[in-house]
């Protein structure tokens, strides 16, 4: 890549580069976990405040909503943040290539717009009931989304991770703002709470401005070693494209159940109760987007400049600590979940969130976060068409499992195979990680 990019040899990693990442992550995990306790709060006042059906019709619009950001913006979060610190690593502060990430985002945008506006009876009448106000938040909020992922891209390639952490936990305090006005009786119904969605990204935009006010001019010597094809189109769609098929395989295996059960089941309220059970997922897996915006940009400087040990030592530590806490977790629930779930939400069926269901979630929500920390080590290394194969094989299974009802029970079927999905994946990309990289299989080969 170096070779490539600039004829000198990349700069010896620094002693400061696992220090910024060990801060970095610190600083992330503050914002992201109070971020997550907020979504959760927000979905636990929801439900307090809203009919069953009207609880269901929020968790499905916030299931439709984060399918299609994540899916659609969370490519080009990464490829600025990997880009931007690869080229920070080999010693270019500025000017870094915008223009491309600009165009597909925009392209993506554009694409959600017209389907949107085309699809807009069924989504409307058969998603939303009929919900004219639950159609339009969808379609502005996902728009708004596109430059706060972009934000989001940018700030985590410069390592700005106390502004990103600004960012996400100001787009939850917005959102929850909403919901705690109908709960407290100044606005009423499903619309404003639901407003929160579309309303938290434009909010979360006010860091921003901080952000560009730290840029300064390059050095003449920084500005002479610039190549204005940093990025191509081409290189950069083709990783846009493998990160959007990751994007969405991981969204299936957080949502693909919540639809199928609202498809399959003829109880109207079940799809909010498996919802509710992924959240167990959900919230760590939000929180690790800190552990992610950190690592990604890490291991990419870390690549850059040969750090091979850092780079698995950082993999290892970051394993290790999903491992411990997804135990506890497990643990957790299989003492107090049900208590717990039947504490956090309103509804009738408390009883039915069994422990070992509960535990089989936190497993796999183990596995996921396993698996995304190597898909983060795939990405750094640009293996990301390998990781995008073990991503959508898994996410085909887990439809097929909760479309073919093996498991009567929505809850227990859903349970099962989220775990099973998740160790899945998490084998697959372990077989990516231990694969030797090109440049090594050549020298193997020679030797």
């Amino acid at each position: 890549m170096a070779a490539r990019i600039g004829r000198s040899a990349p700069p010896a990693p620094t002693g400061d580069a696992p220090r910024g990442y060990g801060r970095g992550a610190r600083l992330l995990s503050i914002g992201i976990a109070s971020t997550g306790l907020v979504t959760f709060a927000y979905f636990s006042v929801a439900s307090y405040v809203l009919t069953d059906p009207q609880y269901t019709q929020i968790s499905l619009l916030w299931s439709v909503m984060f399918v299609i950001v994540s899916v659609l913006y969370r490519p080009i979060e990464q490829l600025l943040s990997r880009t931007i610190a690869d080229r920070r690593a080999r010693g270019l502060e500025h000017d870094h290539p915008l223009r491309t990430p600009l165009l597909l985002q925009g392209a993506f945008a554009t694409t959600f717009l017209v389907a949107a506006l085309a699809l807009r009876r069924p989504i409307e009448d058969d998603l939303f009931d009929g919900s004219a106000a639950l159609y339009w938040i969808l379609v502005v909020g996902v728009l708004a989304y596109a430059a706060s992922y972009f934000a989001r891209g940018y700030l985590a390639g410069h390592q700005y991770f106390g502004l990103y952490g600004g960012l996400v936990f100001l787009e939850a305090c917005s959102r929850i703002c909403f919901a705690l006005a109908v709960a407290v009786g100044i606005a009423s119904g499903q619309t404003a709470v639901a407003l929160g969605m579309a309303a938290a990204p434009f909010v979360s935009l006010v860091v921003v401005p901080a952000a560009f006010s730290r840029r300064t001019a390059p050095p003449a010597a920084e500005a002479a070693r610039r190549k204005p094809d940093d990025l191509a189109l081409g290189r950069g769609g083709r990783f846009a494209v493998a990160v959007f098929a990751i994007m969405l395989a991981e969204q299936t295996l957080l949502n693909a159940a919540v639809l199928a059960v609202h498809v399959t089941s003829e109880d109207a309220a079940a799809a909010g109760f498996v919802f509710n059970v992924l959240l167990i997922a959900r919230a760590p897996l939000q929180l690790f987007q800190a552990i992610q915006g950190s690592l990604l940009p890490h291991l990419a400087g870390l690549q850059a400049t040969s750090g091979r040990e850092e780079f698995a030592k950082a993999i290892r530590v970051t394993v290790l600590a999903i491992a411990g806490f997804a135990g506890a977790v497990a643990v957790g629930l299989l003492l107090i979940g049900p208590f717990v779930m039947g504490l956090l939400f309103d509804d009738d069926r408390s009883l039915d969130y069994g422990r070992f269901g509960l535990a089989l979630i936190a497993v796999g929500m183990g596995a996921h976060l396993i698996a995304g920390t190597l898909n983060q080590a795939a990405l750094a290394r640009d293996r990301a068409g390998l990781a995008s194969a073990a991503w959508l094989t898994s996410a085909a299974l887990f439809v097929a499992w909760m479309f073919a009802e093996v498991i009567e029970d929505p809850l227990l079927r859903t349970e099962v195979g989220y775990a099973g999905a998740a160790g899945l994946l998490c084998g697959l990309l372990v077989a990516v990680y231990r694969r030797p990289s090109h440049a090594r299989s050549q020298a193997a080969h020679h030797a």
